[in-house]
């Protein structure tokens, strides 16, 4: 597949770079080293498919009139709705089979996924409790940018660990109860903390954490797991601990992954087997949307001035 990338940022860049000679041109109307500044500058039949990293509040037109080229699209994320029924009506808009598909690479993280296999497999017995952080010390990049704007945080990392939450952990109809939610060193929010409706999950994000940080631990009946860092960061270790009887030091075991950061491109490969079986991700997009919106009306209203 040969592709257009769209948004030449951070993400843009280390996309259009993985792909190489299949990312056929770059768009950005500000980056001057795009090859283009307009998307109506590059003739449609050039390319399949587009990765489209812009900021949230121009992803729905862009998907939109892609779409409606019949062009799949990778789309950084998050994707927000307002609701349900616009997820779905932007898929009725798609021409000759495409989708789009929004990505959340540290589902392709090694270890991330060997805890979803042990998770299925039943490896905590009983769900308990779980416990989800991801934080870095970024906030002083967004000043000034886009992302001084909307939810802050909450779409930056907590859209990741929403998105790992439910795929890990399945739970039907998915409330969230706020904890903190405030703005530290940036004009929107840099921090929150947040749980299910009843307190058994717990996750925490911030671009105020001075050091990285991405932590899992899930507890059940039967023993837990713990899953410590992300390769982009130097490694990460997951360890497995065995409940026993009647009590004591668990049985350990643990495994630990270093090298290269390949969630990148396993995520490009599961779009582009998505776009083969004309699988989109709309249903995922809402049901993040719709948390991100919840926990942001719970937020208290400031009197600060």
């Amino acid at each position: 597949m040969k592709y257009l990338v769209v948004g030449l940022g951070n993400l843009g860049r280390r996309r259009a770079a993985l792909l190489g000679s299949r990312c056929v041109a770059t768009v950005d109307p500000i980056a001057q080293d795009a090859q283009h500044q307009s998307v109506d500058e590059v003739s449609a039949d050039r390319y399949d498919a587009v990765v489209l990293a812009v900021p949230n509040r121009d992803k729905l037109e862009y998907v939109r009139a892609f779409l409606r080229l019949g062009k799949s699209v990778v789309v950084e994320k998050p994707m927000l709705f307002a609701g349900r029924g616009d997820a779905e009506a932007l898929a009725r808009e798609a021409r000759n089979g495409a989708i789009w598909y929004t990505a959340y690479n540290h589902r392709f993280e090694p270890l991330v996924r060997k805890l979803k296999v042990l998770l299925d497999a039943g490896a905590v017995g009983k769900l308990d409790r779980a416990r989800f952080v991801y934080g870095n010390g970024t906030v002083r990049d967004w000043v000034g940018t886009w992302r001084e704007a909307g939810t802050g945080v909450l779409e930056d990392l907590g859209c990741h660990l929403l998105d790992l939450g439910g795929w890990l952990l399945p739970r039907e109809h998915e409330r969230y109860r706020l904890w903190d939610l405030r703005s530290v060193e940036s004009a929107t929010f840099d921090y929150a903390a947040f749980s299910s409706a009843d307190r058994r999950i717990l996750y925490e994000v911030g671009t105020v954490f001075w050091q990285n940080r991405f932590e899992v631990d899930v507890y059940g009946s039967a023993g837990s797991l713990h899953l410590r860092g992300l390769n982009k960061w130097g490694g990460a270790t997951l360890a497995r601990h065995a409940r026993v009887y009647p009590s004591g030091a668990p049985v350990e075991q643990v495994e630990s992954t270093r090298g290269e950061d390949t969630s990148w491109r396993d995520d490009l490969a599961e779009f582009e087997r998505r776009v083969a079986a004309g699988e989109g991700s709309g249903a995922g997009d809402w049901s993040i949307s719709a948390a991100i919106a919840d926990l942001a009306a719970q937020a208290p209203v400031r009197t600060d001035g």
